[in-house]
């Protein structure tokens, strides 16, 4: 038998939502819903093993070729300026017009390449923060104008005072596959695809 065809997952949504997925597909992901502390999990009636990992290092894994293909979000594609959009926004606080005044705006992010892109688009000079954590404590806090940001349901914003001011870039989830793998193990790689496509 050939070895597995390795996948690796973002941890998290994105990694419910897959096992989910492949589960309609008929896999038996048991081990990978027991899971415990292991990273490496079988799917053995589809020979394939399920690499559960951050999201960036999801690309850094399939770009390498230690995994064959991989799920993440777009939004970390765009980040690491990958080669491989829920919804990224620009907030700030209720009622404030983030657009008006000439001064330096402030925002916090955990993507600050996508926010510096998105800015000099727009000829605006910003100072950007970025924030590991809830990114929305900062403009409550003062120390941003605003946040770009993921917005899934915009719950988490409302609840905190603040609403979306402009979309930045729409993402979703990529399934990414290594070049390398794609060639070597087409067949197999392209039934998947083909039974997710018919699954969506």
């Amino acid at each position: 038998m050939a070895k597995p065809l390795r996948i690796a997952l973002t941890k998290g949504r994105l990694e419910k939502d897959t096992v989910g997925l492949l589960e309609r597909l008929g896999y038996d992901c048991t081990a990978v819903r027991e899971k415990g502390r292991r990273l490496i999990l079988p799917i053995p009636d589809g020979n394939m093993e399920v690499v559960l990992a951050k999201a960036n290092d999801v690309i850094t894994y399939v770009e390498h070729g230690v995994c064959d293909m991989g799920v993440v979000g777009k939004d970390t594609i765009i980040e690491m300026q990958g080669k491989f959009f829920e919804l990224v926004a620009l907030a700030c606080k209720k009622g404030t017009d983030f657009y008006s005044g000439f001064g330096v705006k402030c925002i916090a992010t955990k993507y600050p390449n996508v926010a510096r892109r998105f800015f000099e688009s727009k000829g605006m000079d910003v100072d950007i923060v970025k924030i590991e954590g809830s990114v929305e404590l900062a403009p409550l806090l003062g120390l941003a104008d605003g946040i770009v940001d993921i917005v899934e349901t915009g719950v988490t914003l409302r609840e905190n005072g603040l609403e979306v001011v402009e979309d930045v870039v729409p993402i979703s989830a990529r399934l990414i596959a290594n070049t390398v793998s794609l060639k070597l193990r087409q067949t197999e790689i392209e039934a998947l695809i083909q039974k997710i496509e018919e699954a969506l």
